[in-house]
C-alpha cells in the first residue's frame, strides 16, 4: 500500500515528525521532489535532527530510504547527511538513489545566489540552495541525470557545451568568474564515486515492491501553497509539492496512492515572500514565534525567523483539497495553550465581497482576513494521550477546524516528540 504525507500550507507543518512516526509501519520511504532547500526537524531517541535530503524514515533499521527521480539531488550534501547521522549513533541507513534523478550542480547554487542579489528588493526569498536554476535546467534539457556520470566521453562533451552557455550569463549578466569545464568534469567524477553504491532503477524496484505488498510512504516537501502550479505563484518553490506528483517523482502508477495524509498546522507560519492573509506582526507574532515549534519558529534550512499568523481555514481547506487529502494530521496544537482566545480566519474579503474559496494570486494580493474567535483552553496539553482527556475548548477548536477543512482529523500532535500524538 502506498501512502503520501504532504503539507496543506506553506511548509513547516511538522511533516517530518509524522513521517518519522508512520515510518515505523513502513518498508520504504521515498522523497519524490524538491532538494535540500527545506528541512524536516525530527526529535527521537537518537536526539534532534534537521534532515534536508534524506527521507524522515532513516532512523529505523527495517526501512529502505529512496531518493526518487523527481528530487534535486545534491550529491555531496546527501553523503554529508548520511555521515552526520552515523556520527551521532544512528545505524547506517539503507539508501537507494534513482539512476534518473538529476544532479544539483555546483553552479546552480551560485546562480541562485547571484540572481537573488541581482533582484535585490524584488527577490523571491530563495533559500539559495540552487533549486530554481536546477529545475529550469532540467526542463530546458541541459540537466545531468545520475546515469550520465557513468559515460565519461559524452559527459565531458556535455559539460563543455553547458559551460559555454552558462559562462555567457556568469560573465555578462552577473560579472562573476567563468566556470572551468575541466574542473567541473573532475567534480562530477568525484560525485560518481560518492553516489555509485546507491544507484538503482528505482521505478523497477518499486514496481516489484508494490507487487510484494510492501508498505510505501511518499514524503512531500513544503506544502500545497508552495506548489509551482497551484500555489501562490510566483512566490512558490520550483517543484510540485502535491501528492499527485509522488507518482511521477517516484515512478509508480497514480492509482497506487491510496491514502493521502495531509499535515495541517494549528496556526500559520511561512518562510519566504508571498501573500499571507492571516499574518500577524510585532509582539503578537514574536510571542507565537518564540513558543512555536520546538525551540521557536525558525527555518530548519536557513534559520530565518518564520512569518507567523493565525489559523487560516480558507488556505488550509484549499491545501487539503488540492492534495486530495483522505485524512488530516493537526500539529503543534500544544503551542496555543497560552492564549485567552483563538482567532481563526474563516473568509477573505476581496473588493468588498467575502469569499471562502482560495483565489488566484492576483485576487489573493487584495485579500483581507475575516476572523471568528474561539475561547482558549489556558493550560498545558502535552502528555495527554486520549482525545477525551483534552480540555473541552481544545476539542472545540479541533472540531471547528475539522469542519472547516472538510477532512477528518485522525491525528493530533501535542508535542515535538515521536510519541506526542493523539489518535482519533
Amino acid at each position: 500500500m502506498v501512502r503520501a504525507i504532504v503539507g496543506a500550507n506553506w511548509g513547516d507543518e511538522g511533516k517530518g515528525k509524522i513521517t518519522d512516526m508512520l515510518a515505523k509501519e513502513s518498508d520504504i520511504i521515498i522523497r519524490y521532489q524538491g532538494g535540500s532547500n527545506a528541512g524536516h526537524t525530527i526529535i527521537n531517541n537518537y536526539g534532534k535532527f534537521a534532515l534536508h535530503l534524506l527521507p524522515s524514515g532513516v532512523f529505523y533499521n527495517h526501512t529502505t530510504s529512496i531518493i526518487g527521480n523527481g528530487v534535486a539531488l545534491n550529491i555531496p550534501y546527501l553523503i554529508k547527511e548520511v555521515n552526520d547521522l552515523v556520527s551521532k549513533g544512528v545505524p547506517k541507513p539503507s539508501i537507494l538513489v534513482s539512476d534518473r534523478a538529476q544532479i544539483l550542480m555546483p553552479y546552480h547554487i551560485l546562480f541562485d545566489q547571484y540572481e537573488e542579489e541581482r533582484l535585490g528588493k524584488r527577490s523571491f526569498g530563495s533559500t539559495k540552495s540552487g533549486i530554481a536554476p536546477f529545475y529550469s535546467d532540467k526542463y530546458a534539457k541541459i540537466g545531468f541525470q545520475v546515469c550520465e556520470l557513468f559515460d565519461e566521453e559524452s559527459l565531458k562533451e556535455k559539460v563543455a557545451s553547458v559551460c559555454e552557455m552558462k559562462n555567457v550569463l556568469m560573465e555578462h549578466l552577473y560579472h562573476k568568474p567563468a566556470i572551468d569545464p575541466e574542473e567541473l568534469f573532475q567534480t562530477l567524477l568525484e560525485y560518481r564515486e560518492m553516489v555509485k553504491p546507491f544507484v538503482c532503477d528505482v521505478s523497477n524496484y518499486l514496481h516489484n515492491a508494490i507487487k510484494e505488498g510492501k508498505n510505501i510512504l511518499l514524503e512531500g516537501q513544503l506544502g500545497s501553497l508552495k506548489d509551482t502550479d497551484h500555489g501562490i505563484y510566483p512566490m512558490v518553490t520550483s517543484s510540485s509539492t502535491l501528492a499527485a506528483y509522488g507518482a511521477i517523482g517516484a515512478g509508480i502508477p497514480p492509482y497506487e496512492i491510496k491514502n493521502i495524509t495531509t499535515v495541517v498546522k494549528a496556526y500559520s507560519s511561512a518562510v519566504g515572500a508571498g501573500a499571507f492573509v492571516s499574518e500577524i506582526f510585532e509582539d503578537e507574532a514574536d510571542e507565537l514565534r518564540r513558543r512555536g515549534g520546538d525551540g521557536g519558529e525558525y527555518g530548519a534550512t536557513t534559520g530565518r525567523p518564520r512569518r507567523m499568523g493565525w489559523f487560516d481555514a480558507v488556505a488550509s481547506r484549499y491545501g487539503c483539497r488540492i492534495q486530495g487529502a483522505t485524512e488530516a494530521a493537526l500539529t503543534v496544537l500544544d503551542v496555543l495553550g497560552y492564549l485567552d482566545e483563538l482567532p481563526i480566519c474563516i473568509g477573505y474579503e476581496i473588493d468588498g465581497k467575502v469569499t471562502k474559496d482560495f483565489p488566484n494570486t492576483v485576487e489573493l494580493n487584495k485579500a483581507k482576513p475575516v476572523y471568528t474567535t474561539l475561547p482558549g483552553w489556558k493550560c498545558e496539553i502535552r502528555g495527554i494521550k486520549k482525545y477525551e482527556d483534552l480540555p473541552e475548548n481544545c476539542r472545540n477548536y479541533i472540531e471547528f477546524i475539522e469542519k472547516e477543512l472538510e477532512t477528518p482529523i485522525t491525528m493530533v500532535s501535542n508535542g515535538p516528540g515521536r510519541d506526542d500524538i493523539i489518535y482519533r
